[in-house]
């Protein structure tokens, strides 16, 4: 598992709005599974190129604990698309389905969305592909839903997380009104969560973006700072809180902390901050690991990424499956499968770390790893 069984990097040449041409890094890398491979492609900042490896290695088993059948593929291009424009972003985006399209196909490796990929980013693509291979939806999943998308998708990672940490509560013997949020991130993971949490009773006591935070102990009203954010392009000076420097949502007095964000919010430098007894990592690889073990020394509990994220992947496996089926299901039928999928999986970890007497976050690898190599050892890799 530690090695992919191929790797293809690509050198994309971008038309720019100015006349320039521009020369941009991609990547689609495959792990072996049996059955068709699904992983999601973000379209991250440019940064340390040594960091792909890890999260390449680690999709094989991310989202395993939640038992989809598909699974164990990553992709992505180098570039901060906050610099690019509309027409830009689409030019790249097809030129990368256009370079790494020889890999992809219904039945092989499906391509999901991730960071700073939606629904239009995940069409354009879908379109290239069908231009040049022909009209197969089942190839992308996070389309419109007008070119097959699945209805639940755009809330999926945001609701599976809430689905995740209700059972953890519930099992805590906890209330849901006594339960407080500090959302880090309100893009859209984070900004349903914090609207379905609202809903169900939970406090969202702090949100942030990019641009800073905004906090009330009292409860945010999620709705009104998503259509604030709407309007301003940030949560910052949203009426009903009080705005902070977003360096200071990780120490914000609440009891669950969720990073929502990027990757390492929490390090070995501000682990300490952390007043909340309880982490959901909701963005990919969050805590680094020296401060998972710092958090794990002062009693905090860490719920994993490859648990509390995996609702937008087990959504993307149930688009998958309708559009093999030719079908589309209701919203219900979607956000009921869906839940049931987050719950079995939460039972499943809670049981292994009280069983076994470790953390989430091992009892989630090892049930991963597990079902990984049991694949592997049935068609007789191993």
């Amino acid at each position: 598992m530690a090695r992919p069984e191929q790797e293809l990097s690509v050198q994309m040449r971008v038309p720019m709005d100015d006349g320039t041409i521009a020369l941009y890094q991609g990547y689609r890398v495959q792990q072996r599974r049996p059955g068709p491979i699904q992983g999601r492609d973000p379209v991250p900042p440019p940064g340390d190129p040594g960091r792909d490896p890890l999260v390449r290695r680690t999709d094989d088993v991310e989202d395993r604990p939640a038992g989809t059948p598909v699974r164990g593929g990553k992709g992505g291009v180098r570039v901060d698309p906050k610099l690019l424009s509309e027409s830009e972003l689409e030019r790249l985006s097809r030129r990368f389905m256009d370079a790494v399209g020889l890999l992809v196909g219904p039945t092989r490796d499906v391509m999901a969305p991730d960071v700073n990929t939606d629904a239009r980013v995940m069409g354009w693509m879908f379109d290239e592909f069908t231009r040049r291979v022909g009209h197969f939806p089942e190839v992308i999943t996070g389309k419109p839903l007008a070119l097959g998308g699945s209805l639940g998708r755009d809330a999926a990672t945001g609701r599976g997380a809430l689905v995740c940490l209700d059972h953890i509560v519930h099992a805590r013997g906890q209330r849901r009104e006594d339960v407080r949020l500090a959302i880090q991130g309100f893009g859209n993971a984070g900004s349903w969560l914090a609207r379905l949490a609202d809903e169900l009773g939970y406090r969202v006591v702090a949100v942030s973006d990019s641009k800073g935070a905004v906090a009330n102990q009292g409860g945010l009203e999620p709705h009104m700072v998503q259509a604030h954010k709407r309007e301003t392009g940030s949560v910052v000076d949203f009426y009903g809180g009080e705005t902070i420097d977003g360096d200071e949502m990780v120490s914000t007095d609440a009891d669950v902390f969720v990073p929502a964000a990027l990757e390492e919010a929490i390090r070995a430098d501000n682990a300490q901050l952390v007043r909340a007894s309880l982490v959901l990592e909701v963005a990919n690889h969050p805590v680094t690991p020296e401060a998972d073990r710092m958090l794990a020394e002062r009693g905090v509990t860490v719920v994993p990424d490859i648990l509390s994220s995996a609702g937008g992947v087990v959504v993307s496996y149930l688009e998958w499956a309708q559009n093999m089926q030719h079908e589309q299901w209701r919203e219900k039928r979607v956000n009921d499968r869906l839940a049931e999928t987050m719950r079995d999986a939460t039972e499943t970890v809670l049981f292994r770390a009280e069983r076994d007497e470790v953390s989430l976050r091992d009892a989630a690898y090892e049930i991963s790893v597990a079902r990984v190599a049991e694949a592997q050892r049935a068609r007789g890799y191993l």
